[in-house]
């Protein structure tokens, strides 16, 4: 096999997983119809504290990231005629997105998964201070850099259906699909945008799969 094929089958294999990872990662959150918002740190423990399907769906997104990396690189190669502006500079912002995500994902995921190892004891005296993380204290600040994720998404999208390599239904839906990722932590939401993205993006990938 050249490198030539395993670059595009690869490209096309990222296609069908990063969506599909995305949406497995919110799926598997405990109460995943609650609607609520995260605003606090009692709000924040209610999620994890003795529940590792949070923590696995969080571990899924995690190694979801060079998953996406592959088919922002690989999109910003496929662009190379309309929509090549729109391919090179959504890839660029997102792929700053996507190391913004793992970066959130892989600090607070893997802290959150440590912390949740700790006698409860110790872990009810501790619960206090996760107010910190919750209202993004410090430098998480900079994880609101994720809309750089979706933004790039986006471009790049447009950029698809501009080549026509992209139905106009399957860009609306990954559109529709990133800005619903937009949410302040309420799953559901979050779990509908992947599903339509997966709508959106798996035909392709299938198609991508069998040249």
């Amino acid at each position: 096999m050249t490198i030539e094929t395993i670059r595009q089958k690869g490209f096309a294999l990222s296609i069908i997983l990063f969506p599909l990872m995305l949406f497995i990662g919110f799926v598997t959150h405990p109460n995943l119809l609650a609607m609520e918002p995260l605003h606090t740190a009692d709000q924040l423990v209610s999620r994890f504290h003795n529940n590792p399907m949070y923590h696995i769906g969080h571990l899924i997104v995690t190694f979801a990231v060079p998953v996406m990396m592959v088919y922002f690189i690989g999109t910003m190669n496929l662009l190379q005629g309309e929509g090549k502006k729109y391919g090179f500079w959504g890839g660029v912002i997102a792929l700053f997105g996507a190391f913004i995500l793992a970066v959130d994902k892989g600090a607070l995921c893997l802290t959150m998964s440590a912390f949740d190892t700790l006698p409860e004891d110790q872990f009810a005296d501790f619960t206090p201070y996760l107010e910190v993380i919750v209202s993004k204290k410090g430098y998480l600040i900079i994880v609101w850099l994720l809309f750089a994720l979706i933004l790039g998404g986006i471009i790049q999208a447009i950029g698809l259906m501009k080549e026509k390599i992209i139905k106009k239904w399957q860009g609306v839906l990954i559109i529709v699909g990133l800005l619903l990722l937009i949410n302040p932590d309420i799953e559901l939401i979050s779990t509908i945008g992947a599903s339509l993205m997966c709508i959106a993006f798996i035909p392709w990938g299938i198609k991508e799969l069998k040249k």
